[in-house]
């Protein structure tokens, strides 16, 4: 919880704490937004006097936003903002997504991609107006001397414009994401890159979740913009209450029923993801087809149970990811299912409390990404799981810098040695595991939500 010794908080994000939906008699009905973000930082700042300021994403949304009032559900009073519709997609996919995504990820096949025509430069400017809409009502709302927590890379311009229009505002951007460093940002245009970097060295400090992001954010600073921005690291943590209430739930007890059913008394492989480039998921399927190759006692033996939600439908790199997943799961299964046996289990549909399931039945789960700012399902899977399992983590996760001592290093880009890390793990003697898994608990019990607020609040002053 804040403390009534902080200054009044202003939050900012894209995605808020809550998403309005208007029933069938036309009244608004709201529920709890989802994410990392709201799951971890929420319980902190309900019932308080913070204000959540958040663009409008469906109609629901837009009939809230349409007063132009805080509005107070769930606990949370929340500011949300009705922005032009062809504004926010420019904004939001052009640039969030297909751009600052893919440079902070290392995403471009740099012989093809990417490409900045006049359209993305005027999606450039439409950023720049979603920016300014954001800040505009930061400026409205916020209290005298108020600390505003802007969160991740689609809001880097926010308080530049503050900076001129309440100078009383100390701003804090902290960023989710891995950070670009000089050579990948570059790609951008000139006039982007100077922009960003002016724009997030306005605040008072920006914050990463690990020191190898905020190192390349520093450098790219330094090289491309003859800046020094100060820098804090401070990882957000798993909410080992909120995530252990889930997986007691009677909906997490039904959907671990139904898991055990599907795959009795075999050894389980889990994954949780979004469908999103940047977490590698088909060469972790490649790596389970080759260590049925190579290692043949695993087959029937072994499952692989993989949860894969829909991400940015609005970018067609990722339906096209989307599709190529299937298409390799179902190569895998047609090789070497059996009538008795199906090797790859793959679920699209996200649901949270199927999702801790898994992370509680799992006897490996696997955390691959080419990069990612942090990766919870990592420190998730060792708060719930039952069964010792062996985190098969790669250190272009950022949750490596926190949990890399208790976790075998799987190599991202090596699907052999992937497939060995896995035998690796599915063989390890039983007190390894629980020694591991005793170890990897402590490790994600060590930090809370709270410590992630406080420290954001710290570097305000």
């Amino acid at each position: 919880m804040t403390s009534p010794d902080d200054p009044p908080i202003v939050l900012v994000s894209n995605r808020g704490p809550v998403s309005f939906e208007v029933d069938e008699r036309g009244e608004l009905r709201g529920r709890r937004g989802a994410g990392g973000l709201v799951s971890g930082i929420g319980p902190l700042v309900a019932g308080t006097a913070t204000t959540w300021i958040a663009a409008a994403i469906s109609e629901g949304d837009r009939a809230a936003a349409a007063t132009g009032a805080v509005v107070d559900h769930e606990g949370f009073r929340v500011r949300l903002l009705a922005l032009d519709p062809e504004t926010y997609r420019l904004a939001y996919d052009v640039v969030c997504n297909e751009s600052l995504w893919f440079a902070h990820h290392g995403l471009w096949d740099r012989a093809h991609e990417p490409v900045f025509d006049r359209a993305w430069h005027e999606a450039w400017n439409a950023y720049r107006e979603v920016n300014a809409a954001f800040a505009d009502a930061v400026a409205e709302v916020a209290p005298t001397g108020a600390v505003v927590l802007v969160q991740d890379y689609h809001l880097c311009l926010v308080a530049l414009r503050l900076a001129d229009t309440r100078p009383d505002l100390r701003c804090v951007h902290f960023s989710h994401t891995p950070f670009a460093p000089p050579a990948w940002l570059a790609a951008l245009p000139a006039v982007a890159v100077q922009e960003l970097l002016r724009g997030l060295a306005a605040h008072v400090a920006c914050g990463f979740h690990t020191h190898r992001w905020a190192e390349d954010f520093a450098a790219s600073a330094r090289d491309l913009a003859g800046l020094s921005p100060t820098t804090f690291v401070s990882p957000l943590a798993s909410d080992p209450a909120d995530i252990r209430g889930v997986a007691s739930s009677p909906e997490c007890l039904a959907a671990l029923a139904a898991l055990e059913q599907r795959v009795g008394d075999l050894q389980v492989i889990g994954r949780v993801d979004r469908v999103e480039l940047s977490k590698n998921l088909i060469r972790g399927f490649l790596a389970f087809d080759d260590l049925l190759d190579h290692h043949p006692e695993h087959r029937g033996r072994v499952v692989f149970v993989a949860g894969a939600y829909a991400s940015r439908s609005g970018v067609a790199a990722y339906a096209t990811y989307r599709d190529e997943i299937h298409r390799t799961v179902d190569e895998v299964n047609a090789r070497w299912g059996t009538e008795a046996w199906t090797p790859i289990h793959l679920d699209v549909d996200d649901d949270h409390p199927r999702s801790v399931a898994l992370l509680r039945r799992a006897d490996v789960l696997l955390v691959n990404p080419i990069r990612d700012g942090l990766n919870l399902v990592a420190s998730e899977g060792a708060l719930v799981n039952e069964r010792a399992a062996v985190l098969a983590l790669s250190p272009e996760a950022g949750a490596w810098e926190r949990l890399h001592q208790a976790a075998l290093e799987v190599p991202p880009f090596d699907i052999w040695g992937t497939a060995e890390v896995l035998h690796q793990a599915l063989t390890m003697p039983a007190d390894e595991r629980r020694d591991r898994a005793d170890r990897l608990r402590r490790l994600a019990e060590a930090r809370t939500p709270a410590d992630w607020l406080a420290e954001q609040l710290a570097a305000a002053r």
